[in-house]
């Protein structure tokens, strides 16, 4: 059934929208560092600096070319067929989050696949300790604020999570994707997937429609 087209709460998993997913302390939120703590190397005290130590060097920069270059990936008929949710079914995260939502992994064939995209592109760059990964847009949000890398401040290889409502709680999230840039017109440029007709494309969004900002920990800096 093609009904979630912007990826609404993600991953549409035999009827259940994950309603088993831990709640976790989203108030870590409140703790969650600031925008400037994209940068890699910029707080080796977060949780996820160990788990940078001896992953590839990879920059925002780096991270956009190649979620850029599948701009113009589309689903089929069925809402289906990408290299994003064939990739997602075959790894073991997929097994993770059907033990968390059940249905089975074969769900995700056809399921909303714009996280699916996000985590198959840290995961080809091979920082997916550092940028998480999930069928799920609200788990995803909540990994991120879990490990102090939650904000509200646009920044170039940022994931963006939003809510077409323009909620800023973490479990109203519909949809997510990488930011280009802030047009400081209150407007932001992004490379999403799963948006339009189910093709991976640039838009310009509202930020009033942003929920927030998951910030990845980047091995490498974009900065001279």
């Amino acid at each position: 059934m093609r009904a979630l087209k912007t990826c609404i709460n993600a991953a549409l998993i035999t009827g259940a929208l994950a309603t088993a997913v831990a709640a976790g302390p989203v108030a870590a939120a409140a703790h969650a560092q600031s925008s400037d703590h994209i940068v890699a190397g910029s707080d080796n005290t977060t949780p996820l600096a160990k788990e940078a130590a001896g992953l590839p060097k990879v920059s925002p920069s780096q991270l956009l070319k190649l979620a850029e270059s599948q701009v113009g990936v589309r689903e089929n008929s069925l809402g289906g067929g990408t290299k994003f949710q064939a990739w997602y079914m075959s790894s073991p995260r997929a097994r993770e989050t059907v033990a968390r939502d059940g249905g089975s992994t074969a769900d995700y064939a056809n399921a909303a696949w714009c996280d699916m995209f996000v985590s198959w592109v840290g995961n080809q760059l091979g920082i997916r300790p550092v940028l998480g990964w999930d069928a799920y847009t609200v788990a995803h949000a909540r990994w991120f604020a879990q490990n102090h890398r939650w904000g509200t401040t646009p920044k170039p290889g940022a994931v963006v999570f939003f809510s077409w409502r323009g909620s800023k709680s973490i479990d109203a999230i519909d949809h997510v994707g990488f930011v280009i840039k802030d047009n400081g017109d209150g407007t932001i440029k992004t490379v999403e997937g799963n948006t339009g007709n189910g093709v991976v494309e640039i838009r310009t969004r509202p930020t009033s429609s942003v929920t927030g900002y998951g910030y990845p920990y980047y091995t490498a800096s974009d900065s001279a």
